[in-house]
């Protein structure tokens, strides 16, 4: 049974909770595997602009491309609880757009939403939870500000820097997200963190003591063109394979060898004089 954001919400593993698992997904096959795999959670994210359009950061998506792949995951009827991004600018105008935008996601069939950053988005939480939409939250390494970061930097590096982290987590906590992503942090931060809230904390690349782990699915698969960050393990390398695969087709269709009797409908007798 698909795990609700109250159920989410008391998964902490200091209390005998399994860990939770996480993966992206952007279209119904994804969705599909990823749900006969056991996962808990499936997150739309915004790195579909990363792994799937291949942009450089995820600053090139909107909420109607967003809404676009909800509804794509939603048609695989997932056994999973669908988590969806919401992208750069969809939340950080306007309090009343930032509503209607979480509306469309869980219209096109997610069952929350998720977005960056802490105190500064103390109040979009709150109009979202008012509008009684679920909202994860996601500190740390946080993608939309990449700019802002010069990079792909490790955060929280300093006390004053982690401290903030936290302070952050436990604000949101207390406006009511459900759980929330740390990524990007040392190992500590991530411990210390997980141990401040009573959520659960789903790490990427914030060490083994989080309540949770998360990673993009074409990452763990091996199916992106750039050297995977340093906190993805690669649980299989598809890429080759389906070059091959594809190479093998090339080969035969080009041979004759493709298509066979096989695979090609019988001929009515009438058609044959």
């Amino acid at each position: 049974m698909t795990l609700s954001a109250p159920a989410i919400r008391v998964r902490k593993r200091r209390n005998g909770a399994i860990p939770l698992v996480m993966v992206t997904a952007y279209d119904e096959p994804g969705a599909r595997l990823a749900s006969a795999a056991g996962v808990d959670l499936i997150l739309v994210g915004d790195s579909m602009a990363n792994v799937v359009l291949g942009q450089e950061t995820t600053l090139h998506i909107s909420i109607d491309e967003m809404c676009h792949h909800v509804r794509a995951v939603a048609a695989a009827k997932p056994d999973a609880h669908v988590v969806a991004d919401m992208p750069w600018l969809s939340y950080h105008i306007d309090l009343g757009e930032s509503v209607r935008n979480g509306a469309k996601l869980i219209r096109s069939g997610a069952d929350s939403v998720k977005l960056e950053g802490g105190r500064v988005r103390q109040g979009v939480v709150r109009a979202l939870l008012d509008a009684q939409i679920p909202v994860m939250g996601h500190l740390g390494l946080t993608p939309q500000s990449v700019m802002a970061f010069g990079g792909f930097k490790v955060q929280a590096k300093t006390m004053e820097s982690a401290k903030l982290l936290i302070e952050d987590a436990q604000l949101l906590q207390e406006e009511g997200i459900f759980a929330i992503v740390i990524e990007g942090v040392p190992s500590v931060v991530g411990t210390s963190v997980t141990q401040a809230l009573d959520i659960p904390t789903i790490g990427i690349g914030a060490g083994p003591d989080t309540d949770g782990q998360v990673l993009v699915f074409h990452d763990l698969l091996g199916l992106t063109a750039r050297a995977p960050a340093k906190f993805v393990r690669q649980y299989a390398n598809l890429g080759p394979v389906i070059t091959d695969a594809l190479r093998h087709f090339a080969e035969d269709v080009r041979s004759g060898a493709f298509p066979s009797e096989e695979e090609a409908y019988p001929n009515p007798e009438g058609l044959l004089e």
